[in-house]
């Protein structure tokens, strides 16, 4: 099955301040992959920016144009983690659109990761939150819900509980949100009990998780909880929130993932893909 990274250079121009998101994190994941003999055998796609009108699917206008605002000027920190930079805005909304390519590389027969900065699974739709500005996989959901899709359903494995997802779709049935999280982290949230509410009852499956969680406990989630879940709501699209910063030498986080265990993610995400109308899981970078 052919595979593409999505990834822009500009990426690198989103400042954070100094902040451990920093401008090389997504460049140095291609400078990688460009060392291996995996490198020849993906498609690299470039991105262009998300619409207005795009992001406005999750986010209110007064928000997009305040973190315009924040952007014109020298530089500012709308939250103790989140860093507005001159070019952040423009990053933004790059960030948005790689994600949002996905959907041309699930007709082009292709498994895409969106290698996008900032991140997203923290933004609200109202606030920036913990280094993220715009909920890149909260608006490509809404876009595929808008195109005429029924069913979609986000798998977090993140570090962090990805609150600003679950907010955008805690009342929604459309929608089901897994979040796998180390409990108790920022930002606080993502309790077992939160499942949703009114007709959106039931369809977000919060996972807490102990610190030290390794391979083998996601693999047991995965199997006993998520993927009976996934199979009985049958999505017609699996999107995949893969924060890195459950590896066992993240700095952020206390978790003992190796890459053999976000191999074996990966592959179950792959598995339980719907057949149509993509047939391939989509997956976004978070954190780590």
């Amino acid at each position: 099955m052919d595979a593409s990274v999505i990834w822009h250079e500009a990426y690198d121009e989103h400042d954070t301040g100094g902040h451990i998101e920093g401008g090389d994190r997504a460049r140095a994941v291609v400078d990688h992959l460009k060392a291996t003999d995996l490198w020849p055998r993906l498609t690299l796609t470039t991105p262009t920016p998300a619409t207005v009108e795009e992001v406005a699917r999750v986010h209110g206008a007064d928000y997009i144009a305040s973190v315009e605002r924040a952007a014109a000027g020298r530089g500012t920190w709308l939250d103790a983690d989140t860093f507005v930079s001159s070019r952040s805005y423009e990053i933004a909304l790059l960030a948005v659109g790689g994600t949002l390519a996905m959907a041309d590389e699930w007709r082009l027969g292709r498994v895409p990761f969106a290698l996008v900065r900032p991140p997203g699974h923290h933004a609200l739709p109202d606030r920036a939150m913990g280094f993220c500005l715009f909920n890149n996989v909260a608006i490509l959901a809404r876009t595929l819900l808008a195109q005429g899709l029924e069913r979609v359903a986000i798998i977090d494995w993140d570090v962090h509980h990805g609150n600003g997802t679950q907010a955008a779709f805690y009342d929604d049935p459309q929608v089901l949100f897994f979040s796998l999280h180390q409990w108790p982290l920022y930002p606080g949230s993502g309790w077992f009990t939160e499942t949703g509410e009114g007709v959106g009852e039931g369809f977000t499956v919060n996972v807490p998780l102990p610190s030290g969680t390794g391979d083998g406990d996601y693999a047991l989630a995965f199997e006993r909880l998520i993927e009976p879940i996934v199979d009985r709501f049958a999505p017609q699209v699996l999107l995949v929130s893969a924060g890195q910063d459950i590896h066992v030498v993240d700095p952020l986080g206390s978790m003992s993932v190796t890459e053999a265990g976000f191999g074996h993610m990966a592959w179950r995400a792959g598995e339980n893909a719907p057949p149509h109308p993509t047939g391939r899981p989509g997956v976004v970078l978070e954190g780590g």
